[in-house]
């Protein structure tokens, strides 16, 4: 499937619209050396830097919700804010 990461990273701000909403920015690269997308989520001083394998991307981009990315953006909001 061919896609770039511009298009990768507006299809998760799409599916995902609680991160815009909480002001959080999404970094996005592909890491050939573990044949997936890294992902980088940051808000103000706080980071999580979590992966996305290629199949996962594949599917994301067809409309298909990648739970385990979904998770990964519950538990960094949860965390954030629990800290504020």
């Amino acid at each position: 499937m061919g896609y770039t990461i511009v298009a990768l990273k507006e299809k998760i701000l799409e599916m995902y619209p609680e991160i815009t909403k909480r002001g959080i920015s999404v970094g996005l690269d592909f890491s050939r050396e573990k044949d997936a997308y890294i992902v980088k989520f940051t808000k103000d001083s706080h980071e999580l830097i979590t992966h996305l394998e290629k199949k996962d991307a594949d599917e994301c981009m067809d409309g298909i919700k990648c739970i385990y990315l979904g998770v990964q953006i519950a538990q960094f909001i949860k965390n954030f804010d629990e800290r504020k």
